[in-house]
């Protein structure tokens, strides 16, 4: 390549990845859909919770608007100096490996622990630098203790410091499309082949429920 053309190259590749995030937005998130009816929800669903959450599009909604999708979820808050961008980042290297088979069906979300910081203007700007699509993504935010209950549900440990961090579990949990939690990966940096497996068994579990 001519070195006089690499502006320009540099600006066309810039303008591409622009209007791939402008078409992303575009898009609905996963708790933007319409809440799904069904038959009654299993006592190991987390969706049976009463609580409500508000999204990074401001919308408030109940987790049951998820129903319907495998998730794979974490716990986290923006201003995580640590372990909290790994996990994203393995959240979406798993996204990236999902054979084709399951892209449509898995969506990923993301809970802040941080009720006083997190807010939706705030989880949309981490959105918007962790550069995480519209139609498979939903970052959520709720109020103290409604995260603690769902923390405990999930089995996730955390404790807020005098700095305002959060030392926390590093977990990452499969629920399958009625909201049980089916499979769950410990710590970071993890193969993501065990939770894809997860993923599989619990689609082939699912799709009888869907025909």
């Amino acid at each position: 390549m001519n070195f006089k053309s690499i502006p320009a190259f540099l600006a066309a590749t810039a303008l591409f990845s622009s209007a791939a995030l402008l078409l992303a937005e575009d898009a609905k998130p996963p708790c933007c859909r319409e809440l799904p009816a069904s038959k009654p929800l299993t006592d190991r669903s987390i969706y049976q919770l009463e609580s409500k959450w508000t999204s990074d599009v401001g919308r408030e909604v109940p987790l049951g608007v998820l129903r319907g999708h495998l998730q794979v979820v974490a716990m986290f808050f923006t201003t995580c100096e640590s372990s909290c961008p790994v996990i994203v980042d393995d959240m979406k290297r798993l996204q990236q490996a999902l054979p084709e088979s399951l892209r449509d069906k898995v969506d990923f979300l993301l809970i802040s622990f941080d009720s006083e910081r997190d807010t939706p203007e705030v989880l949309h700007a981490y959105r918007e630098k962790m550069r995480l699509p519209t139609d498979h993504w939903t970052l959520l935010r709720g109020g103290a203790d409604d995260v603690r209950e769902l923390a405990a549900l999930l089995g996730v440990n955390f404790q807020k410091d005098a700095r305002g961090q959060f030392m926390h579990s590093n977990l990452i949990t499969v629920l399958n499309g009625e909201g049980e939690v089916v499979h769950q990966q410990t710590g970071i940096r993890s193969e993501a082949l065990p939770t894809i497996q997860a993923l599989e068994r619990a689609a082939t579990a699912q799709s009888p429920l869907r025909r």
